[in-house]
Order: C-alpha cells, then sequence, then structure tokens
C-alpha cells in the first residue's frame, strides 16, 4: 500500500488509542508502517506538526464541515451544542484533550474558534467580548475533558485509603458530589451544568433582539 498522508495520519491515531499520547513518537509510527522514520518526513516534518496533524483529524470527526445557527436557534444554545461535540470530539479518543491543546497549529480548531467568535459579532456581542467567551468556553472544555481522561479505573486507591476519615476532613466536599449525583445523573450532567455557568451570564449580558 502506497505511503500518503492521509494513511501516515490515520495510522498515528490508531497508535495514540492503543498507547497514549506519550506513546506516538515518528519512530514508532515509522515500524507500525514498516517504513525507515526519514521516509515520514516527507510526509511529516517533525512531532510537531504529527500532533497537529492527529489534532486535525480528531476534530474533523465532528467538525468536518460546522454550521452557522440557524434563524430560529439562540447563539448560547449554539455556542452550547459546539461545546458538547468538542467534548465528544475529544473524549472519542485516548488523551484527545492532551493532544488538541498541544496542537497549536491546528487549523481546524482555528476554525471553529474563527467560526464560533463570528457567529456571536454577527448575533451582536462585542468582538472583545466575543472573544473571551469562546475562548472561556474552549478552554474549560479542554481542561474539562483533560481532567476526565487524567482518571485511570483501573488504579488503585492510595493505600490505605480511608473514605471515612475523608469524608470527615472533606465534609462538604463529599455532601456536595452525594447531593448532585442523584440517581440517573451523570458526568455528562456536569459538563452542561458547568457549562451553563459560563454561557448563562454572558447571554443575559448579552441577548439577543
Amino acid at each position: 500500500m502506497a505511503l500518503d498522508r492521509r494513511r501516515i495520519v490515520a495510522e498515528a491515531v490508531a497508535l495514540l488509542d492503543e498507547d497514549g499520547l506519550d506513546g506516538v513518537t515518528l519512530r514508532r509510527l515509522a515500524r507500525r508502517l514498516g517504513v525507515q522514520a526519514p521516509t515520514l518526513y516527507w510526509h511529516i516534518p517533525n512531532k510537531a506538526a504529527l500532533i497537529t496533524a492527529i489534532a486535525d483529524e480528531i476534530l474533523k470527526e465532528k467538525f468536518d464541515n460546522p454550521e452557522r445557527p440557524g434563524r430560529a436557534e439562540s447563539w448560547p444554545d449554539w455556542l452550547s451544542a459546539v461545546a458538547h461535540r468538542l467534548r465528544q470530539a475529544l473524549l472519542a479518543h485516548r488523551d484527545g484533550a492532551r493532544v488538541v491543546s498541544a496542537a497549536q497549529a491546528s487549523v481546524t480548531m482555528a476554525g471553529l474558534s474563527e467560526l464560533a467568535m463570528s457567529t456571536l459579532v454577527a448575533r451582536g456581542v462585542p468582538l472583545r467580548e466575543a472573544r473571551l467567551i469562546v475562548l472561556t468556553v474552549e478552554h474549560f472544555t479542554m481542561g474539562h475533558v483533560l481532567a476526565e481522561q487524567s482518571f485511570r479505573p483501573d488504579q488503585d486507591l492510595p493505600d490505605p485509603f480511608d473514605l471515612a476519615s475523608y469524608a470527615e476532613r472533606y465534609p462538604t466536599v463529599v455532601a456536595g458530589i452525594t447531593e448532585y449525583f442523584q440517581p440517573g445523573r451523570t458526568v455528562d450532567d456536569v459538563f452542561r451544568d458547568c457549562l451553563r455557568l459560563i454561557i448563562d451570564p454572558a447571554a443575559q449580558s448579552y441577548p439577543e433582539s
């Protein structure tokens, strides 16, 4: 099979899913493709370019052709939906948030930011505030998924771990977690409710006419 950029990136994403970001190197990718590492340089010149290519591939799964909101859709609802799709894209791959946050030159992420900012501006939000709103939503989403993907259920708690003593020392933390996670409530609800605390005040400041 001929070696081209599409095949290289697809194999890089597969390597990411198997071994995580720390396992993605040009040397390991070359071995996976059955070529020498210098052969990859014709298509991917360095590790930074590889990470950016992987990030773009991850994002395109949910944002291949993102659209502006329809006339009947408010910008807060649209921006919230964009954030949820971004989270889904990041969660779909191991270390997805680490990859995208490290890809400073991602044209897909830049295009998404441009679309979001220009949409808010078109709906009457001043440019400065539009940038801050979009930046805050993006950073929150990245950080939230970074925390989600850092949790390893296969890793044991510190030994010994005394849950009763922990609850006694941090009663408000434990009470808050217990109160929030009523039957049927999931981590998806946490993301939604935290996101609402960001977007709702901005929507009140810049309501659509």
